[in-house]
């Protein structure tokens, strides 16, 4: 009984965290608040659920809980009349199991109801980097930690970041009201980029015991299939959703039984998902025949060159190597410039990409990423030296968040050892 409370708590948090944080920010307009009581609203399910059963609705309950947290929250500080009214008017078969969904779906034309709140997360008034960390962290529950992994920052400097975005929503008075359908265009690349970081900790988690979150990885190519469906004809959303697909079709095969890291060129390809990736195949053939290629489309493409070779062996690096530095031009970025550095030392040698690690690392890019001093390493092992291999992994050893990383390095370390 206590096994099956426990899984209905972990499937409200995954299901209705967003919508709880967004209806309370929708009432009170203050982003902190919000998430504060709809931490305690979950809280007190988790104390009260065991002994009272699970509610026939919990998106409800859990709302209703919230607001009421807020309203007392505002009465002690005897401020928000306005917004105490609202939260008043507000009954349990109204807002609080998402009762106005309807009418902003027929206003946005967006009716999955977790990607209506992301399109109302990503305002245009903020930076496109604020949009995407407020959504990950208001509506996919992804810790400031987590977030600023995936953004290669300090955790402080990602906090900041999030309250600056939170009091310029507030000190500008920039309202969080669900877009109508002519504005989504607007902010289609902005959730574009919540979908590809969501997936990306889900299929790489960046802390934590697991390597892969299964349900991060579903939710993010649940909603872009649900936005391809929304924008039929749009490069970079069949590109977004062919790169998922294509990586997804390898997730099995990943991680051992024992939940150790198995690395590419010693996958079973036979385990790959065969329907995913055909699917990811077509996908990508109608991005190009859609536009020219952006970088979810040139992803896609790296990610279909691994899917089709027929070993490892087989592998078109120089191709691979190519497309990395054509989307090195669409989106600079250090990180790009390490996975050329990894194709580049496939197709012409460690030697050669080695040089392009050197001048990362000169430049003082990637600071704290586990997988620079990791590429080192590797390169260093194939090119026999020995010695400054071993250095490099235990330096990676020292930065890895993950243990199923961890383990991975420490075996390659042991193998030089």
């Amino acid at each position: 009984m206590l096994g099956e409370v426990e899984s209905a708590i972990g499937r409200a948090f995954r299901d209705e965290w967003g919508q709880v944080v967004a209806t309370l920010i929708g009432l009170t307009g203050d982003w902190d608040l919000a998430e504060e009581c709809a931490q305690e609203a979950f809280a007190r399910a988790v104390e009260r659920w065991p002994r009272d059963g699970v509610p026939d609705r919990p998106g409800a309950w859990l709302t209703t809980t919230a607001r009421n947290r807020a309203t007392d929250r505002l009465r002690r500080e005897a401020t928000g009349a306005a917004k105490l009214r609202e939260l008043a008017a507000m009954t349990p078969g109204e807002d609080a199991d998402g009762g106005t969904a309807a009418a902003e779906a027929s206003v946005s034309g967006v009716w999955d109801d977790r990607l209506r709140l992301m399109f109302t997360c990503c305002h245009p008034a903020l930076p496109l980097e604020a949009r995407v960390a407020l959504a990950l962290r208001t509506l996919a529950g992804l810790t400031t930690e987590e977030i600023a992994r995936a953004f290669l920052v300090p955790e402080q400097t990602m906090a900041k970041r999030l309250v600056r975005a939170k009091q310029k929503i507030r000190n500008a008075g920039i309202p969080y009201r669900v877009p109508p359908a002519d504005m989504l265009p607007e902010r289609t690349s902005a959730v574009l980029n919540v979908l590809y970081m969501l997936f990306t900790e889900g299929y790489s988690a960046t802390s934590g015991e697991a390597l892969i979150r299964r349900e991060l990885c579903a939710e993010a190519i649940r909603l872009a299939r649900v936005l391809a469906r929304l924008m039929p004809g749009r490069p970079e959303v069949y590109g977004l959703l062919a790169l998922m697909l294509l990586h997804d079709a390898r997730r099995a095969t990943r991680v051992d039984e024992a939940g150790d890291l198995v690395v590419l060129e010693d996958q079973d390809r036979g385990r790959w998902d065969a329907r995913k990736i055909a699917e990811g195949l077509e996908l990508l053939a109608a991005a190009r025949r859609a536009g020219p290629p952006g970088p979810y489309q040139l992803q896609a493409a790296i990610a279909a060159c691994h899917a089709t070779a027929a070993d490892a062996a087989g592998t078109d690096w120089r191709r691979i190597a190519d497309l990395y530095g054509r989307l090195a031009e669409v989106t600079p970025s250090p990180v790009v410039e390490l996975n050329r550095a990894v194709a580049v030392g496939m197709a012409e040698g460690p030697a050669a990409g080695l040089a392009i690690v050197r001048r990362i690392e000169e430049r003082g890019d990637l600071p704290g990423y586990h997988l620079l001093p990791a590429t080192r390493a590797d390169l260093l092992r194939r090119l026999g030296r020995g010695g400054e291999a071993a250095d490099a992994y235990k330096e990676a050893l020292a930065l890895a968040a993950t243990a199923a990383e961890r383990r991975f390095l420490e075996r390659r370390l042991a193998e030089i050892e």
